[in-house]
């Protein structure tokens, strides 16, 4: 345990702390001392007590409304956390049906393209065989007419 010593409304007081928290007592101590010598300042000299209460009271309000500003600011971080989250899983659904898009797309030009193959290989062998009976044709009569 350490020891402090300060000075409050001009009066030395000898405090306790843990080692390690000698300054920010010291820094704690200063911060009261000024909001007690500023209200007693305002309001005058009420008596001691009563400026150490108002003090404390004062002390008090602004560590709660911080307090009450910490805890809004936790909700909303909260809130904003669950609406990334939401986001985040609707990018990573997006990014799933139009990956499923794109593999239906990619199967469906597959299928076009086999379909334009097969079209073409049906069309050349229509081709070569009406090239075939043109040819056939042309002889025959060029047989029958050598005959004739």
């Amino acid at each position: 345990m350490a020891n402090v010593s300060i000075k409050f409304n001009g009066k030395e007081f000898l405090l306790s702390c843990d080692d390690g928290q000698e300054e920010h007592l010291e820094n704690l101590l200063i911060q009261i001392n000024q909001k007690f010598n500023s209200l007693k300042s305002d309001l005058g000299n009420l008596g001691e007590n009563k400026l150490l209460l108002i003090t404390a009271i004062k002390v008090l309000d602004e560590y709660y409304e911080t307090k009450k500003k910490i805890e809004q600011k936790k909700k909303e971080l909260s809130d904003l956390s669950k609406k990334f989250k939401e986001l985040k899983n609707l990018v990573y659904e997006y990014k799933d049906n139009k990956e499923d898009e794109i593999k239906s797309l990619n199967n469906n030009l597959d299928e076009l393209k086999r379909t334009i193959d097969d079209n073409q290989k049906k069309y050349e062998q229509v081709l070569d065989a009406a090239t075939s009976e043109i040819s056939s044709f042309i002889e025959n009569m060029d047989n029958k007419n050598i005959s004739n």
